[in-house]
């Protein structure tokens, strides 16, 4: 299992569309990917899950994942939830 602390700061804010970019990101995983906030724990790979967290910029969340591909996988949401990214 790896777990990662980021700060939210993904370009275009926090709303549908780069939440939707999020969870495609996720999915392109063979690993599980998770994220906790706010004492919730939520599948990334779920567009209706993502949307509970609400996450606006300058939120801290854990990327947590298990697999295959986990450091990938956290890797890349990481960078994604940074802003490092583009949202498509």
């Amino acid at each position: 299992m790896t777990r990662k602390t980021v700060e939210v700061s993904m370009q275009g804010g926090t709303d549908t569309r780069p939440i939707a970019m999020l969870v495609q990101t996720a999915s392109q995983y063979e690993a599980t990917v998770y994220i906790e906030y706010d004492e919730k724990h939520v599948n990334a790979k779920s567009i209706m899950g993502m949307m509970t967290l609400a996450l606006k910029n300058g939120d801290k969340v854990d990327v947590v994942t298990e697999g295959s591909d986990e450091e990938n996988a956290a890797g890349e949401i990481c960078r994604y939830l940074k802003g490092e990214l583009a949202a498509g």
